[in-house]
Protein backbone atom coordinates (compact mmCIF):
# COMPACT_ATOMS: atom_id res chain seq x y z
CA UNK A 1 0.00 0.00 0.00
CA UNK A 2 2.63 2.32 0.71
CA UNK A 3 3.91 1.80 -2.75
CA UNK A 4 0.71 2.51 -4.62
CA UNK A 5 0.33 5.75 -1.88
CA UNK A 6 3.90 7.02 -3.29
CA UNK A 7 3.06 5.96 -6.85
CA UNK A 8 -0.39 8.36 -6.81
CA UNK A 9 1.84 10.84 -5.04
CA UNK A 10 4.21 11.19 -8.00
CA UNK A 11 1.09 11.34 -10.11
CA UNK A 12 -0.11 14.62 -8.93
CA UNK A 13 2.89 16.16 -9.90
CA UNK A 14 2.32 16.39 -13.55
CA UNK A 15 4.53 18.16 -15.88
CA UNK A 16 3.47 20.95 -18.03
CA UNK A 17 2.24 20.25 -22.08
CA UNK A 18 5.08 20.56 -24.28
CA UNK A 19 3.38 23.09 -26.27
CA UNK A 20 5.91 23.49 -29.01
CA UNK A 21 4.52 22.43 -31.80
CA UNK A 22 1.88 24.94 -31.67
CA UNK A 23 3.63 27.84 -29.81
CA UNK A 24 5.68 29.75 -32.61
CA UNK A 25 4.70 33.26 -34.21
CA UNK A 26 5.24 34.92 -37.44
CA UNK A 27 6.46 38.68 -37.76
CA UNK A 28 3.00 40.83 -38.00
CA UNK A 29 3.21 41.66 -41.29
CA UNK A 30 -0.76 42.45 -42.75
CA UNK A 31 -1.37 43.83 -46.00
CA UNK A 32 -4.71 44.92 -43.71
CA UNK A 33 -4.94 45.76 -40.06
CA UNK A 34 -7.68 47.70 -38.13
CA UNK A 35 -6.18 50.02 -34.76
CA UNK A 36 -7.18 48.52 -31.73
CA UNK A 37 -10.65 48.71 -29.99
CA UNK A 38 -14.16 48.50 -31.01
CA UNK A 39 -16.63 51.19 -32.17
CA UNK A 40 -19.32 51.76 -34.72
CA UNK A 41 -16.39 52.80 -37.24
CA UNK A 42 -14.66 49.94 -36.86
CA UNK A 43 -17.68 47.97 -37.82
CA UNK A 44 -18.13 50.13 -41.15
CA UNK A 45 -14.52 49.81 -42.04
CA UNK A 46 -14.26 46.32 -41.65
CA UNK A 47 -17.67 45.96 -43.91
CA UNK A 48 -16.17 48.24 -46.36
CA UNK A 49 -12.69 46.24 -46.69
CA UNK A 50 -15.10 43.66 -47.64
CA UNK A 51 -17.02 45.50 -50.58
CA UNK A 52 -20.06 43.96 -49.21
CA UNK A 53 -24.10 44.38 -49.95
CA UNK A 54 -25.78 47.04 -48.08
CA UNK A 55 -27.68 44.32 -46.33
CA UNK A 56 -24.91 42.44 -44.38
CA UNK A 57 -23.26 46.18 -43.43
CA UNK A 58 -26.61 47.05 -42.17
CA UNK A 59 -26.87 43.42 -40.37
CA UNK A 60 -23.40 44.26 -38.91
CA UNK A 61 -24.63 47.37 -37.66
CA UNK A 62 -27.66 46.09 -36.04
CA UNK A 63 -25.53 43.45 -34.23
CA UNK A 64 -23.47 46.31 -33.23
CA UNK A 65 -25.93 48.13 -31.49
CA UNK A 66 -27.15 44.60 -29.67
CA UNK A 67 -23.79 44.10 -28.48
CA UNK A 68 -23.27 47.53 -27.06
CA UNK A 69 -26.97 47.44 -24.96
CA UNK A 70 -26.31 43.61 -24.35
CA UNK A 71 -24.77 42.71 -20.60
CA UNK A 72 -21.99 40.53 -20.12
CA UNK A 73 -23.36 36.75 -18.77
CA UNK A 74 -24.25 37.28 -15.09
CA UNK A 75 -23.20 32.84 -15.01
CA UNK A 76 -20.44 30.57 -15.44
CA UNK A 77 -17.21 31.53 -15.71
CA UNK A 78 -15.74 35.19 -14.70
CA UNK A 79 -15.53 37.26 -18.13
CA UNK A 80 -14.60 40.37 -15.97
CA UNK A 81 -11.02 40.53 -17.43
CA UNK A 82 -12.35 40.84 -21.10
CA UNK A 83 -11.71 44.25 -22.23
CA UNK A 84 -13.31 44.83 -25.41
CA UNK A 85 -11.24 47.53 -26.53
CA UNK A 86 -8.14 45.99 -25.86
CA UNK A 87 -8.35 44.28 -28.91
CA UNK A 88 -7.65 44.28 -33.10
CA UNK A 89 -10.92 43.21 -34.79
CA UNK A 90 -9.48 42.69 -37.95
CA UNK A 91 -6.03 42.10 -39.33
CA UNK A 92 -5.92 39.91 -42.99
CA UNK A 93 -2.08 39.27 -43.95
CA UNK A 94 -3.37 39.30 -47.60
CA UNK A 95 -5.66 41.70 -49.09
CA UNK A 96 -9.50 41.09 -49.52
CA UNK A 97 -10.22 38.92 -52.23
CA UNK A 98 -6.85 37.31 -52.29
CA UNK A 99 -7.56 34.06 -51.02
CA UNK A 100 -5.15 31.36 -52.80
CA UNK A 101 -6.32 28.52 -54.53
CA UNK A 102 -2.48 26.82 -54.88
CA UNK A 103 -0.64 25.96 -51.94
CA UNK A 104 2.50 27.47 -53.75
CA UNK A 105 0.99 30.71 -54.05
CA UNK A 106 1.22 31.41 -50.20
CA UNK A 107 3.70 33.88 -48.49
CA UNK A 108 6.19 31.69 -47.27
CA UNK A 109 5.56 32.59 -43.80
CA UNK A 110 1.97 31.43 -44.09
CA UNK A 111 2.80 28.39 -45.52
CA UNK A 112 5.25 27.15 -43.14
CA UNK A 113 2.84 28.04 -40.42
CA UNK A 114 0.56 25.57 -42.23
CA UNK A 115 2.59 22.56 -43.03
CA UNK A 116 4.11 22.97 -39.35
CA UNK A 117 0.46 21.95 -38.39
CA UNK A 118 0.43 19.47 -40.91
CA UNK A 119 -2.51 20.71 -43.46
CA UNK A 120 -0.89 19.91 -46.81
CA UNK A 121 -0.25 16.39 -45.69
CA UNK A 122 -3.98 16.30 -44.27
CA UNK A 123 -5.08 17.94 -47.40
CA UNK A 124 -3.24 14.53 -49.79
CA UNK A 125 -4.30 11.88 -46.84
CA UNK A 126 -7.55 12.56 -46.21
CA UNK A 127 -9.51 15.62 -46.84
CA UNK A 128 -11.95 16.35 -49.34
CA UNK A 129 -11.39 19.67 -49.47
CA UNK A 130 -9.00 22.73 -47.00
CA UNK A 131 -9.75 25.40 -45.79
CA UNK A 132 -7.13 27.61 -43.93
CA UNK A 133 -8.10 30.94 -41.53
CA UNK A 134 -5.21 33.00 -40.28
CA UNK A 135 -6.30 35.98 -38.12
CA UNK A 136 -8.86 37.75 -39.72
CA UNK A 137 -7.90 36.35 -43.28
CA UNK A 138 -9.02 33.26 -45.28
CA UNK A 139 -6.00 32.61 -47.07
CA UNK A 140 -6.12 29.43 -48.62
CA UNK A 141 -9.02 27.37 -49.71
CA UNK A 142 -9.63 24.37 -52.14
CA UNK A 143 -11.76 21.65 -52.54
CA UNK A 144 -11.34 18.12 -54.71
CA UNK A 145 -12.57 18.64 -58.57
CA UNK A 146 -15.06 15.45 -58.01
CA UNK A 147 -16.90 16.89 -55.45
CA UNK A 148 -17.33 20.23 -56.91
CA UNK A 149 -18.30 18.48 -60.17
CA UNK A 150 -21.49 16.99 -57.63
CA UNK A 151 -22.48 20.91 -57.10
CA UNK A 152 -20.88 20.49 -53.28
CA UNK A 153 -19.58 24.17 -52.42
CA UNK A 154 -17.01 25.16 -49.99
CA UNK A 155 -15.60 28.58 -49.69
CA UNK A 156 -14.39 31.11 -47.28
CA UNK A 157 -18.22 32.64 -45.97
CA UNK A 158 -16.61 36.14 -47.08
CA UNK A 159 -16.54 34.52 -51.13
CA UNK A 160 -19.89 32.93 -50.46
CA UNK A 161 -21.51 36.12 -49.98
CA UNK A 162 -20.46 37.36 -52.91
CA UNK A 163 -21.22 34.25 -55.33
CA UNK A 164 -23.51 32.62 -53.67
CA UNK A 165 -25.92 35.41 -52.24
CA UNK A 166 -29.13 33.85 -51.90
CA UNK A 167 -28.34 30.81 -50.21
CA UNK A 168 -26.33 33.35 -47.68
CA UNK A 169 -29.59 35.87 -47.21
CA UNK A 170 -31.66 32.52 -46.97
CA UNK A 171 -29.85 30.92 -44.10
CA UNK A 172 -27.39 33.50 -42.49
CA UNK A 173 -28.07 34.31 -38.86
CA UNK A 174 -31.41 32.34 -39.06
CA UNK A 175 -30.34 29.33 -36.73
CA UNK A 176 -28.15 31.90 -34.33
CA UNK A 177 -29.54 35.37 -34.33
CA UNK A 178 -27.33 38.15 -33.54
CA UNK A 179 -29.74 38.97 -31.15
CA UNK A 180 -28.78 35.91 -29.24
CA UNK A 181 -26.25 36.24 -26.65
CA UNK A 182 -23.60 38.91 -25.90
CA UNK A 183 -20.85 37.00 -28.27
CA UNK A 184 -23.06 36.25 -31.13
CA UNK A 185 -23.95 39.63 -31.01
CA UNK A 186 -20.37 40.70 -31.13
CA UNK A 187 -19.46 37.94 -34.25
CA UNK A 188 -22.40 39.48 -36.18
CA UNK A 189 -20.67 42.80 -36.26
CA UNK A 190 -17.44 42.08 -36.66
CA UNK A 191 -17.79 38.10 -38.34
CA UNK A 192 -14.58 37.57 -40.74
CA UNK A 193 -13.50 34.29 -42.44
CA UNK A 194 -15.01 31.05 -42.06
CA UNK A 195 -16.75 28.04 -44.20
CA UNK A 196 -19.62 28.08 -46.23
CA UNK A 197 -20.95 24.79 -46.93
CA UNK A 198 -23.51 23.38 -49.22
CA UNK A 199 -24.50 19.83 -50.56
CA UNK A 200 -26.80 19.42 -52.89
CA UNK A 201 -30.18 17.16 -52.57
CA UNK A 202 -29.00 13.61 -52.74
CA UNK A 203 -25.65 14.32 -52.94
CA UNK A 204 -22.75 12.20 -50.26
CA UNK A 205 -19.82 14.58 -49.75
CA UNK A 206 -18.14 11.07 -48.86
CA UNK A 207 -14.75 12.64 -47.86
CA UNK A 208 -14.87 15.12 -45.05
CA UNK A 209 -14.22 18.71 -45.59
CA UNK A 210 -11.54 20.11 -43.10
CA UNK A 211 -10.72 23.92 -41.88
CA UNK A 212 -7.87 24.73 -39.54
CA UNK A 213 -8.02 28.25 -37.96
CA UNK A 214 -4.98 29.96 -36.43
CA UNK A 215 -4.10 33.32 -34.19
CA UNK A 216 -0.85 34.21 -35.09
CA UNK A 217 -0.89 38.58 -34.00
CA UNK A 218 -0.93 39.19 -30.20
CA UNK A 219 -4.43 40.88 -28.86
CA UNK A 220 -5.81 39.48 -32.19
CA UNK A 221 -9.89 38.69 -31.86
CA UNK A 222 -10.53 35.62 -34.48
CA UNK A 223 -14.42 35.99 -35.17
CA UNK A 224 -14.67 33.21 -38.15
CA UNK A 225 -18.77 32.53 -39.35
CA UNK A 226 -19.33 29.17 -40.30
CA UNK A 227 -22.69 28.12 -42.67
CA UNK A 228 -23.19 24.65 -43.13
CA UNK A 229 -26.22 23.66 -45.37
CA UNK A 230 -27.24 19.86 -46.63
CA UNK A 231 -30.43 19.70 -48.32
CA UNK A 232 -32.52 16.94 -48.46
CA UNK A 233 -31.08 13.35 -48.49
CA UNK A 234 -27.30 14.89 -48.56
CA UNK A 235 -24.46 13.74 -46.30
CA UNK A 236 -21.50 15.94 -45.07
CA UNK A 237 -18.93 15.51 -42.25
CA UNK A 238 -16.90 19.14 -41.78
CA UNK A 239 -13.65 18.91 -39.84
CA UNK A 240 -12.09 21.90 -37.87
CA UNK A 241 -8.39 22.15 -35.80
CA UNK A 242 -7.53 25.21 -34.42
CA UNK A 243 -4.44 26.90 -32.29
CA UNK A 244 -2.85 30.03 -31.20
CA UNK A 245 0.85 30.96 -29.82
CA UNK A 246 1.18 31.59 -26.17
CA UNK A 247 1.80 35.40 -25.53
CA UNK A 248 1.60 37.03 -22.29
CA UNK A 249 -1.66 38.98 -23.08
CA UNK A 250 -4.76 37.19 -24.23
CA UNK A 251 -6.28 36.96 -27.16
CA UNK A 252 -10.85 36.47 -28.08
CA UNK A 253 -11.95 33.54 -30.10
CA UNK A 254 -16.00 34.68 -30.66
CA UNK A 255 -17.30 32.52 -33.24
CA UNK A 256 -20.92 31.56 -34.75
CA UNK A 257 -21.57 27.88 -36.41
CA UNK A 258 -24.58 27.61 -37.92
CA UNK A 259 -25.77 24.16 -39.31
CA UNK A 260 -28.83 23.32 -41.55
CA UNK A 261 -29.94 19.47 -41.54
CA UNK A 262 -32.85 19.43 -44.25
CA UNK A 263 -35.12 16.83 -44.32
CA UNK A 264 -33.27 12.86 -44.71
CA UNK A 265 -29.56 15.01 -44.54
CA UNK A 266 -27.05 13.63 -42.24
CA UNK A 267 -24.16 16.25 -41.05
CA UNK A 268 -21.39 15.72 -38.85
CA UNK A 269 -19.61 18.39 -37.35
CA UNK A 270 -15.84 17.70 -35.59
CA UNK A 271 -13.91 20.19 -33.48
CA UNK A 272 -10.51 19.05 -32.00
CA UNK A 273 -9.58 23.06 -29.96
CA UNK A 274 -6.20 23.60 -28.72
CA UNK A 275 -6.11 26.77 -28.36
CA UNK A 276 -3.09 28.67 -25.86
CA UNK A 277 -4.00 29.38 -22.51
CA UNK A 278 -4.13 32.91 -23.26
CA UNK A 279 -7.20 32.53 -25.18
CA UNK A 280 -11.03 33.52 -24.44
CA UNK A 281 -12.75 30.93 -26.53
CA UNK A 282 -16.73 31.87 -26.49
CA UNK A 283 -18.02 30.18 -28.96
CA UNK A 284 -21.87 29.50 -30.44
CA UNK A 285 -22.64 26.25 -32.45
CA UNK A 286 -26.37 25.18 -33.39
CA UNK A 287 -27.92 23.48 -35.59
CA UNK A 288 -31.54 22.62 -37.17
CA UNK A 289 -32.66 19.42 -37.81
CA UNK A 290 -35.59 18.69 -39.52
CA UNK A 291 -37.93 15.43 -40.34
CA UNK A 292 -35.66 12.52 -40.00
CA UNK A 293 -32.52 14.21 -40.33
CA UNK A 294 -29.43 13.35 -38.26
CA UNK A 295 -27.50 16.18 -37.25
CA UNK A 296 -23.84 14.88 -34.98
CA UNK A 297 -20.91 16.98 -32.57
CA UNK A 298 -18.01 15.53 -31.90
CA UNK A 299 -16.49 18.11 -30.26
CA UNK A 300 -13.14 18.14 -28.02
CA UNK A 301 -11.58 20.75 -26.29
CA UNK A 302 -8.08 21.01 -24.96
CA UNK A 303 -6.88 24.71 -24.57
CA UNK A 304 -8.15 28.12 -24.01
CA UNK A 305 -7.72 30.27 -20.74
CA UNK A 306 -11.98 29.94 -20.70
CA UNK A 307 -14.03 28.02 -23.14
CA UNK A 308 -17.72 28.50 -23.02
CA UNK A 309 -19.50 26.34 -25.77
CA UNK A 310 -22.13 24.32 -25.78
CA UNK A 311 -23.34 23.16 -29.15
CA UNK A 312 -26.49 22.55 -29.79
CA UNK A 313 -29.46 20.78 -31.76
CA UNK A 314 -33.03 21.90 -32.60
CA UNK A 315 -35.31 18.91 -33.56
CA UNK A 316 -37.95 20.22 -35.50
CA UNK A 317 -39.00 17.69 -37.86
CA UNK A 318 -40.49 14.35 -36.99
CA UNK A 319 -38.07 11.39 -36.21
CA UNK A 320 -35.14 13.86 -36.45
CA UNK A 321 -31.66 13.02 -34.28
CA UNK A 322 -29.25 14.68 -32.56
CA UNK A 323 -26.64 12.53 -31.66
CA UNK A 324 -23.57 14.86 -29.29
CA UNK A 325 -20.40 13.41 -28.06
CA UNK A 326 -18.36 16.24 -26.09
CA UNK A 327 -14.85 16.15 -24.20
CA UNK A 328 -13.17 18.48 -21.79
CA UNK A 329 -9.30 18.25 -20.92
CA UNK A 330 -9.05 21.20 -18.17
CA UNK A 331 -5.11 21.51 -16.63
CA UNK A 332 -3.88 24.52 -14.40
CA UNK A 333 -5.33 27.80 -15.29
CA UNK A 334 -7.93 26.73 -17.28
CA UNK A 335 -11.97 26.28 -16.93
CA UNK A 336 -13.67 24.85 -19.59
CA UNK A 337 -17.11 25.24 -19.35
CA UNK A 338 -19.00 23.12 -22.03
CA UNK A 339 -21.65 20.92 -22.63
CA UNK A 340 -24.80 20.33 -25.33
CA UNK A 341 -28.39 21.44 -25.61
CA UNK A 342 -30.88 19.49 -27.26
CA UNK A 343 -34.31 20.75 -28.04
CA UNK A 344 -37.08 18.21 -29.15
CA UNK A 345 -39.86 20.68 -30.46
CA UNK A 346 -41.31 18.00 -33.07
CA UNK A 347 -42.95 13.49 -32.42
CA UNK A 348 -40.77 10.69 -32.39
CA UNK A 349 -37.38 12.64 -32.29
CA UNK A 350 -34.46 11.15 -30.44
CA UNK A 351 -31.04 12.38 -28.55
CA UNK A 352 -28.10 11.25 -27.30
CA UNK A 353 -25.50 13.43 -25.52
CA UNK A 354 -22.07 12.17 -24.01
CA UNK A 355 -20.18 14.10 -21.80
CA UNK A 356 -16.96 13.36 -20.65
CA UNK A 357 -14.42 16.01 -18.61
CA UNK A 358 -10.69 15.27 -17.29
CA UNK A 359 -9.28 17.77 -14.84
CA UNK A 360 -5.86 18.08 -13.71
CA UNK A 361 -3.56 20.19 -11.72
CA UNK A 362 -5.88 22.68 -10.77
CA UNK A 363 -8.10 22.83 -13.59
CA UNK A 364 -11.66 23.29 -13.83
CA UNK A 365 -14.38 21.60 -16.11
CA UNK A 366 -18.07 21.53 -16.02
CA UNK A 367 -20.88 20.19 -17.97
CA UNK A 368 -23.58 22.70 -18.38
CA UNK A 369 -26.57 20.95 -20.56
CA UNK A 370 -30.29 21.25 -21.42
CA UNK A 371 -32.26 18.65 -22.51
CA UNK A 372 -36.10 20.65 -23.34
CA UNK A 373 -39.39 18.39 -24.34
CA UNK A 374 -41.90 20.91 -26.13
CA UNK A 375 -45.69 20.59 -25.23
CA UNK A 376 -46.73 18.06 -28.03
CA UNK A 377 -43.45 16.40 -28.99
CA UNK A 378 -44.45 13.30 -27.71
CA UNK A 379 -42.20 9.87 -28.37
CA UNK A 380 -39.29 11.41 -27.51
CA UNK A 381 -36.52 9.38 -26.73
CA UNK A 382 -33.40 11.14 -24.95
CA UNK A 383 -30.35 10.24 -22.84
CA UNK A 384 -27.91 12.35 -20.82
CA UNK A 385 -24.26 10.74 -19.50
CA UNK A 386 -21.58 12.75 -17.74
CA UNK A 387 -18.39 11.44 -16.81
CA UNK A 388 -15.78 13.25 -15.16
CA UNK A 389 -12.38 11.82 -14.46
CA UNK A 390 -10.06 13.46 -11.23
CA UNK A 391 -6.79 12.31 -11.60
CA UNK A 392 -5.17 13.99 -9.02
CA UNK A 393 -6.32 16.23 -5.78
CA UNK A 394 -6.21 20.11 -7.47
CA UNK A 395 -8.81 18.89 -10.78
CA UNK A 396 -12.64 20.17 -9.94
CA UNK A 397 -15.58 19.02 -12.16
CA UNK A 398 -19.35 20.59 -12.19
CA UNK A 399 -22.43 19.36 -13.19
CA UNK A 400 -25.14 21.63 -14.38
CA UNK A 401 -28.19 19.61 -16.04
CA UNK A 402 -31.28 21.70 -16.99
CA UNK A 403 -33.75 18.68 -18.01
CA UNK A 404 -37.34 20.88 -19.18
CA UNK A 405 -39.95 17.90 -20.23
CA UNK A 406 -43.59 19.40 -20.75
CA UNK A 407 -44.98 16.55 -22.42
CA UNK A 408 -45.46 13.02 -20.52
CA UNK A 409 -45.02 10.56 -23.50
CA UNK A 410 -41.29 10.69 -22.91
CA UNK A 411 -38.26 8.69 -22.42
CA UNK A 412 -35.14 10.49 -20.54
CA UNK A 413 -32.42 8.93 -18.75
CA UNK A 414 -29.92 11.13 -17.23
CA UNK A 415 -26.84 9.90 -15.48
CA UNK A 416 -24.11 11.52 -13.68
CA UNK A 417 -19.77 9.65 -12.27
CA UNK A 418 -17.33 11.34 -10.96
CA UNK A 419 -14.58 8.95 -10.15
CA UNK A 420 -10.77 9.18 -9.67
CA UNK A 421 -8.09 6.69 -11.02
CA UNK A 422 -8.10 3.60 -8.92
CA UNK A 423 -4.69 2.89 -7.40
CA UNK A 424 -5.67 -1.18 -7.79
CA UNK A 425 -5.91 -0.06 -11.87
CA UNK A 426 -2.40 1.35 -11.66
CA UNK A 427 -0.66 -1.41 -10.24
CA UNK A 428 -2.37 -4.59 -12.07
CA UNK A 429 -0.60 -2.21 -15.21
CA UNK A 430 2.99 -1.65 -13.94
CA UNK A 431 2.50 -5.51 -12.82
CA UNK A 432 1.90 -6.27 -16.54
CA UNK A 433 5.44 -4.16 -17.35
CA UNK A 434 3.87 -0.13 -17.52
CA UNK A 435 5.45 2.42 -15.94
CA UNK A 436 3.59 4.65 -14.19
CA UNK A 437 3.20 7.40 -16.34
CA UNK A 438 2.52 4.52 -19.03
CA UNK A 439 -0.29 3.10 -17.30
CA UNK A 440 -2.27 6.66 -16.32
CA UNK A 441 -2.11 7.75 -20.23
CA UNK A 442 -3.39 4.50 -21.07
CA UNK A 443 -6.77 4.80 -18.21
CA UNK A 444 -6.77 8.06 -19.56
CA UNK A 445 -7.28 7.15 -23.27
CA UNK A 446 -9.25 4.44 -22.02
CA UNK A 447 -11.41 6.60 -20.54
CA UNK A 448 -11.44 8.85 -23.51
CA UNK A 449 -12.04 6.08 -26.15
CA UNK A 450 -15.56 6.82 -27.51
CA UNK A 451 -14.01 10.27 -28.37
CA UNK A 452 -11.22 9.18 -30.12
CA UNK A 453 -12.62 6.86 -32.58
CA UNK A 454 -14.89 9.22 -33.73
CA UNK A 455 -12.15 11.40 -34.96
CA UNK A 456 -10.47 11.38 -38.28
CA UNK A 457 -7.31 9.49 -37.76
CA UNK A 458 -4.80 12.20 -37.70
CA UNK A 459 -6.90 13.52 -35.05
CA UNK A 460 -6.85 10.80 -32.87
CA UNK A 461 -2.97 10.31 -33.38
CA UNK A 462 -2.97 13.75 -32.04
CA UNK A 463 -5.09 13.37 -29.18
CA UNK A 464 -3.26 10.46 -28.06
CA UNK A 465 -0.14 12.64 -28.22
CA UNK A 466 -1.34 15.79 -26.64
CA UNK A 467 -2.78 13.45 -23.13
CA UNK A 468 1.05 11.46 -23.51
CA UNK A 469 2.36 15.25 -23.43
CA UNK A 470 0.59 16.10 -20.38
CA UNK A 471 1.20 12.88 -18.17
CA UNK A 472 5.12 12.75 -18.82
CA UNK A 473 7.26 13.05 -16.39
CA UNK A 474 4.68 12.36 -13.89
CA UNK A 475 7.26 9.48 -12.31
CA UNK A 476 11.13 10.14 -12.12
Amino acid sequence: MEFLEAGMAQASEITPLDYTRYDFKNPETYRLRIKKGLSREVVEQISHFKNEPDWMLEYRLRAYDHFVERPMPDWGPSLSDIDFDSYTYYANPLLEGETKRKWEDLPADIKNTFEKLGIPKAEREYFGGIGAQYDSGTVYHKIREDLAAKGVVFCDTDTAVKEYPDLVRKYFGRIVPYNDNKFSALNSAVWSGGSFVYVPPGVDAGIPLQAYFRINAKNVGQFERTLIIADKGAKVHYVEGCTAPVYSTDSLHAAVVEVVAEPNAKVRYTTVQNWSKNVYNLVTKRAVAYESALVEWVDGNLGSKVTMKYPSVYLRGRGSRADILSVAFASEGQIIDSGAKAVHSAPDTSSKIIAKSIAIRGGQTSYRGLLHVAPGATGVKAAVRCDALLPDERGRSDTYPYNEIHEEDATITHEAVVGKIGEEQIFYLMSRGLTESDAIHLILMGFLAEFAKELPVDYALELNRLIQLEMSGAVG
